[in-house]
């Protein structure tokens, strides 16, 4: 339900209007929010009130008010008869306030029927009757997850709501403690390039307003309700694979991962048996600093000696040394497009079993 000091503000708000002191208890007599100071024997009138049949009624210096949601009595709103209009003014704070809560309990009930699609847990025919009642419609959407380096606080959470507050078709909710997920309506985003553009204003404004580095991985589009979850899985691997092969990327796509994906779910004696082809039985120690960017930059230019050269500031012939060693090294010649493919996918190889074995070593410090 709403926060007291949501319904402080709200009575506060009423009286500066109408100039009529109001107080509101919950059904059980507890005082939960006042514009004045109730004098204590009013519990036993409220209660009294409570279980009477009447809807309002006038007791004790004061209009009492019942607000029912959903036929149940929920709060007991009191407006101090101090002038002819407190009658009318405390029917409409209770009007007021019962159309607060409703739309709250509606929004928080959307909420956490989307929380239940993203994560599987509602049978097909359950969640289309569901979905009717919470006149949720059929829509394209694709699910972005937006993870929080370091401990996750309400103001990411405020700040991604407030970025789609303009729409009741979007979902923002959260089912970890380092995440924040968006379900996403892209009926008007046709384009992937859209999609992309969205993730890069999420992590832009994250870290202009709440002041957090944040990555966003998102799924692919889908069409029913019931796939929802599958795009929540592809973004929570996009994010996975993308923490293995593109560090340094702040937002990533599933549709984007390429090889990656198909490297990220190899079994460790695959990716031992593909190295010790590659390599024979140790891999290489070569792979200082100046070796790893001189084959970095290498691979951005498309085996380009000469563009790779003046990038690097280094003489042609240099380079050229440069990768004649690796290839003295490894038996490999870069140069060529098969064995620079090879390399690259064995590359991709080691840093996807660095990151298992650091999960491994990480789960057997925490047990």
């Amino acid at each position: 339900m709403l926060s007291n000091h949501k319904l402080q503000v709200t009575l506060e708000e009423i009286k500066e209007i109408s100039r009529v002191d109001l107080a509101l208890y919950s059904d059980k007599g507890k005082l939960l929010a006042s514009t004045y100071q109730p004098e204590e024997e009013m519990e036993e009138a409220i209660r009294f009130f409570a279980d009477s049949m009447a809807e309002s009624q006038m007791l004790s210096g004061c209009h009492f008010f019942k607000i029912m949601i959903e036929n149940e009595l929920e709060y007991i709103l009191l407006a101090r008869a101090g002038s002819e209009e407190a009658y009318m003014i405390g029917r409409l704070a209770a009007c007021q306030i019962r159309n607060m809560v409703s739309a709250f309990q509606e929004q928080f009930d959307r909420n956490s029927f989307m929380q239940n699609v993203v994560l599987g847990n509602m049978l097909v025919v359950d969640m289309y009757n569901k979905a009717k009642k919470l006149h949720i419609e059929t829509a394209q959407r694709v699910v972005y997850i937006i993870e929080v380096s370091g401990k996750k606080d309400g103001i990411v959470m405020e700040t991604v709501k407030n970025l789609f507050a303009s729409t009741t078709r979007d979902f923002i909710t959260e089912v970890d403690e380092k995440s924040v997920i968006l379900v996403k309506d892209v009926r008007e985003l046709s384009q992937e390039e859209e999609l992309a553009n969205l993730a890069e204003m999420i992590v832009d404004n994250l870290q202009m307003e709440a002041l957090v580095k944040v990555r966003v991985g998102y799924g692919n589009r889908v069409e029913l309700l019931q796939d929802i979850a599958r795009s929540y899985q592809e973004a929570r691997m996009a994010l996975e694979v993308g923490s293995i092969f593109y560090a340094e990327d702040h937002t990533v796509s599933y549709s984007n991962l390429g090889i990656g994906r198909l490297i990220y779910q190899l079994p460790a004696s695959l990716c031992e048996m593909f190295l010790k082809e590659v390599f024979g039985e140790k891999v290489p120690d070569i792979f200082d600093e100046e070796t790893t960017v001189t084959i970095n930059k290498f691979f951005e230019n498309n085996l380009n000696i000469s563009e790779t050269a003046r990038q690097l500031y280094v003489h042609r012939n240099t380079l050229v040394y440069r990768l004649e060693r690796i290839e003295k090294v490894l038996g490999l010649d870069i140069r060529t497009f098969e064995d620079a493919m090879l390399f690259k996918i064995a590359l991709m190889v080691i840093s996807h079993m660095n990151y298992q074995r650091s999960l491994t070593e990480k789960k057997a410090e925490e047990d």
